[in-house]
């Protein structure tokens, strides 16, 4: 690496499940070495992710069943399938699943020519040893991620960027767009839909909004009534209270299409809203998980659910192609330094603002 590479970065240890305790900011993380086939990323900005919450507090273990909120403050999970993989993580582990930066430094077998390159990298990868099209890892989480100064990817995952959107917005793009991007995608959101897209005020629903809204569908939008002055400025052609039931609202069979990402109680409701050959796609419960299904309505209906985790490979350059045209937009709600993310992680479970908040290294 080049003489101006430090040795040593700031970076914040995941030291285990549990509390926010097990976030340790450093100064003395040794930077990583970019191996064959692999760039150094100088890490410019990183977005906070419910998978980041969920990894730390072990949301992802079947023993946990109730709300994103309720789980983080009564701790209690199996540490062997804590991780959305189901097997155990390697810790420390600097987790990031957003990273916006550029690359300082290539390894063997990568041109040198990309050094000084502007890039986000893709949060959801192939393995490197995949079995098949769903064997997927996550940065931050199956390998160290962007809460760093410094972070390595494999080149073909850092994904150039032409932009005069700032580091901090950038970032704010890559889990939660993509996501969006690849539920919408994979459910087939299309012109004419009536889409109804709940947790709209987060960072996927808001993405979701607005990706919705360029395929040309018509798009309800479920939050906050203190939010919807901004979701309405995402182009949401209706608003509805997180607090009111869907049915007695929109009617049932009122919608072709639910994007959730709440889950919980709602769902029975929000399944009633569909019409026949309707289309329910989910990639999130910060609602809680475990909820219940009228398996005659699924097939009586001629309903189709989706889910939605691995991605397809043209979900992140279909998303920088949007990005450099200027078709979406980042929401940023405020930046903390690095060193500040206990913070910053209070106030993204208090769930009171829109979008992203992003970390500065």
């Amino acid at each position: 690496m080049t003489a101006d590479i430090p040795e040593t970065m700031s970076a914040v240890h995941l030291t285990g499940h549990g509390g926010p305790e097990k976030l340790i900011f450093r100064t003395d993380v040794p930077v990583p070495r970019p191996g064959p086939g692999e760039v150094l990323i100088k890490v410019a900005a990183a977005g906070i992710n419910n998978t980041d919450i969920n990894t730390r507090i072990g949301w992802y273990s079947k023993t946990v069943t109730g709300d994103t909120q309720s789980a983080a403050d009564d701790l209690e999970s199996d540490d062997g399938d804590a991780s959305w993989t189901g097997r155990p993580l390697v810790f420390p582990r600097i987790q990031g699943a957003d990273c916006c930066g550029r690359i300082v430094a290539v390894g063997a077998g990568v041109d040198a020519a990309r050094i000084g390159e502007r890039v986000l990298v893709a949060s959801l990868q192939p393995a490197p040893d995949a079995r098949d099209e769903w064997d997927f890892i996550t940065l931050g989480s199956e390998c160290d991620g962007a809460f760093a100064q410094y972070t390595t990817a494999r080149a073909e995952h850092a994904h150039t960027v032409t932009s005069s959107l700032s580091d901090a917005e950038l970032a704010s793009f890559p889990c939660a767009y993509s996501t969006a991007e690849n539920l919408i995608a994979r459910a087939g959101c299309k012109a004419g839909d009536i889409v109804l897209v709940t947790g709209a005020s987060g960072g996927v629903g808001s993405a979701a909004v607005q990706l919705c809204k360029r395929r040309g569908a018509n798009v309800i939008a479920m939050a906050s009534a203190s939010k919807h002055d901004q979701m309405g400025a995402l182009g949401a052609d209706r608003l509805l209270d997180r607090n009111d039931d869907p049915v007695d609202v929109l009617g049932e069979q009122s919608v072709t299409l639910v994007v959730d990402l709440v889950a919980g109680e709602t769902f029975p409701r929000l399944i009633t809203c569909l019409r026949r050959g309707g289309r329910y796609a989910t990639a999130g419960a910060i609602g809680g998980p475990i909820t219940t299904l009228d398996v005659r309505d699924l097939y009586l209906q001629d309903l189709s659910f989706f889910g939605a985790t691995a991605q397809a490979a043209d979900t992140m350059p279909n998303l920088i192609s949007y990005i450099e045209a200027g078709e979406i937009a980042p929401v940023v709600a405020r930046t903390f330094p690095l060193s500040e993310i206990h913070a910053a992680q209070e106030l993204f479970l208090r769930k009171q603002f829109v979008g992203k908040l992003v970390l500065l290294p």
